[in-house]
């Protein structure tokens, strides 16, 4: 039943042209019966950018027919007033800084295949984004306190904890995409042979197929896996294995495609679970960082590839572009993009519908031997009254470590960024599990600080004052 609260829901999205969220924020604005009578507000710096998003929004409004209201501005105080949820998707030129950290870091001997979470580029990603992150908050608090927050930017588990934290007024949840329900469960129910194609999946099924995922975002674990009590996660790491006899990197995302069928099933033959967001998540291991001998064929990490990544933007911009022109059909748009895991999860808040999505929020007793405390990825229960995470057992040892080691480093980096502290800087990079040398993480350091100088916050250049 819809939420009687909410009959015309304003969402603001800032940061409108991040193409992997943009787009299909439209897609499920117009879609939603429950979202497609209220407002989408959308907020970018770049004039030119965002004047596209909000013609295309406002094309495809039309096009289907709705009621949506479509606002736009570069700056978000002007149509912060009155939003029931703000979702954070900004980056500034991500590709060329995260390029950055991820060839400094290469030279030091840490290979990163998306640098955006972990290592020295996840560090300097937050130094980044968290100050404007923190600069919302303070908007946010003044001008729609009562808005839900949703975070979608990495490192979204250092953000994350930063909103909770240090704007612990505001209502706030971080989010990644990697997790988005059903599709998440369906992949394995398909790779335990529960079902044979993924039209086949049944709410029958889903009852029966019992599948409990836990842990700090891009290093998350499947803990159980059982099919009518059965337990299938054998036959889960056995399809994996299948399928690295014949892996290919795939698509146009070599560095974080390459080799991730074979990893997953060496992980569960190391841990006994299998990792389930191993394009990251063989970033947070030591493990095929080309320090020592790669067993099994599997090569050092690939470095995120910076060039392609311009390119692949530069396509879906073009995209963009046709669609306003005409040169693609705006009928088309709604048979083209699909559903988003944030405004998919701000649909099942205002319609009340019910659905369990996976959240990046507190433990909650989730993982009993975890602190309450620990930000962890869980699948929750999502609605106006807030996220309560489903039970899912505890974290086993090994894997436990390695989360805590993670934790720790993603929280000296939110209070390090958030105090503009160099103490804590330093503390959090020789934390973090991929650096290995104390010299080469002050060098790291100086040389990203230098680099990043125009999008780093002036506070982190003040002279030190001796004491």
């Amino acid at each position: 039943m819809a939420n009687l609260q909410i009959q015309k829901p304003k969402v603001v999205v800032i940061g409108a042209g991040s193409l992997f969220f943009g787009r299909q924020s439209i897609w499920q604005m117009v879609h939603s019966e429950y979202l497609n009578k209220g407002t989408l507000a959308l907020v970018d710096t770049d004039e030119e950018r965002l004047n596209k998003m909000v013609t295309l929004a406002k094309m495809v409004a039309a096009e289907n027919n709705v009621e949506l209201t479509i606002e736009g501005s570069t700056d978000r105080k002007d149509v912060l007033p009155g939003a029931d949820f703000v979702v954070l998707s900004f980056a500034d030129d991500t590709v060329k800084y995260r390029g950055m950290d991820c060839a400094v870091s290469e030279k030091y001997g840490i290979r990163m295949c998306s640098g955006d979470t972990i290592g020295p580029g996840g560090i300097f990603r937050a130094m980044r984004e968290l100050p404007v992150i923190m600069d919302c908050a303070r908007d946010i608090e003044r001008l729609c306190p009562d808005a839900w927050v949703i975070n979608y930017i990495n490192p979204s588990t250092v953000h994350g904890m930063a909103l909770s934290r240090y704007a612990p007024k505001l209502k706030s949840f971080a989010l990644c995409d990697g997790h988005h329900m059903p599709g998440k469960k369906i992949n394995y129910a398909w790779r335990a042979g529960i079902i044979a194609d993924p039209s086949e999946y049944t709410a029958d099924i889903d009852s029966r197929f019992d599948l409990r995922i836990a842990g700090v975002n891009h290093f998350t674990w499947m803990l159980q896996a059982t099919y009518d009590g059965v337990d299938v996660m054998p036959r889960i790491a056995a399809s994996l294995k299948k399928a690295a006899e014949t892996e290919t990197a795939g698509g146009d995302t070599g560095a974080k495609a390459k080799d991730n069928d074979a990893i997953s099933y060496q992980l569960y033959d190391i841990y006994g679970y299998v990792p389930t967001c191993t394009p990251h998540t063989k970033e947070y291991l030591r493990f095929w960082q080309g320090l020592g001998r790669t067993p099994d064929e599997i090569a050092p990490l690939s470095i995120w590839e910076t060039e392609a990544r311009y390119i692949r933007h530069e396509a879906m911009w073009e995209q963009v572009d046709d669609f306003i022109a005409g040169r693609l059909p705006i009928e088309t748009y709604m048979d083209t993009f699909g559903p988003d895991h944030a405004t998919d999860i701000i649909e099942n808040m205002v319609g009340g519908l019910g659905k369990p999505f996976y959240i990046n929020t507190y433990n909650q007793g989730a993982v009993p031997n975890m602190n309450d405390g620990a930000f962890l990825e869980l699948l929750c229960e999502v609605s106006m009254d807030g996220v309560k995470p489903f039970p899912v057992g505890d974290m086993p040892r090994g894997l436990r470590g390695l989360q805590e080691l993670v934790l720790d480093t993603h929280e000296l980096t939110a209070q390090a960024v958030v105090e503009s502290s160099r103490e804590l800087l330093r503390r959090a990079m020789l934390t973090d599990p991929l650096v290995n040398s104390i010299a080469d993480a002050d060098l790291i350091i100086e040389e990203l600080l230098e680099l990043e100088r125009d999008v780093i916050p002036k506070t982190w250049y003040a002279p030190v004052s001796s004491h």
